[in-house]
């Protein structure tokens, strides 16, 4: 398999479940600017939406889309337990791993833009930040995880789009729960790995 990504995009989260689990994989970098990959490939010939993640089978085939190259990746070795086998379980990661990708990720996307203006960045903030609070409520009880005490997929999803709240200047301060948990991912083997594979972090 190959995976297609840009340093510390959501293509970092797939990268961290491959590493977790130990499954054999290459990685191509794509340049986000010019819509190359290192080799030198037409990105968008790979994946037409020019979005990374992408996960190029062993056959060809190429996955598209975080919650669905999570749950793939975490179901390639089922004892593991990062897709849940339960079915009220796995409908539970896939509510949540929609919400991440369909509200966080999404509210994140004009903090990106060179363009957006200051009253945009504004209201992007704001909506970041109440996305937050729905997630901070999940630990509210206490839980290690997004789906309880088992690691799972969504963990490693919501460790890096949550995380881009540090560079746009956000924080996490006013969510601690959401900020242990952060902590707490950061210091699996498999993340630190992943992130110093993507120079994110010093090896």
């Amino acid at each position: 398999m190959k995976l297609f990504y840009s340093p510390g995009a959501c293509s970092l989260a797939t990268h961290i479940v491959l590493r977790e689990l130990d499954v054999p994989f290459e990685m191509e970098r794509v340049d986000a600017k010019t819509g190359r990959t290192e080799t030198g490939a037409d990105f968008r010939s790979i994946n037409p939406k020019g979005q990374v993640a992408a996960l190029q089978l062993d056959d060809g085939q190429v996955l598209t889309e975080s919650a669905a190259l999570l749950q793939y990746v975490g179901g390639l070795k089922p004892d593991a337990g990062l897709v849940p086998d339960d079915l009220l379980a796995r409908a539970r990661l896939q509510e949540q791993l929609n919400f991440i990708a369909s509200e966080l990720h999404s509210a994140f996307s004009p903090l990106f833009n060179s363009a957006t203006s200051p009253e945009n960045r504004e209201a992007a903030a704001t909506r970041i930040a109440a996305k937050l609070d729905h997630i901070e409520t999940l630990f509210a009880d206490g839980r290690s995880f997004v789906l309880g005490e088992a690691y799972s997929v969504a963990d490693a999803h919501l460790f890096v789009i949550a995380g881009w709240a540090e560079p746009t200047g956000i924080g996490l301060d006013r969510w601690p729960g959401l900020e242990a948990h952060g902590a707490r991912i950061a210091g699996r083997p498999a993340v630190r790995e992943a992130m110093a594979a993507e120079g994110l972090v010093a090896p």
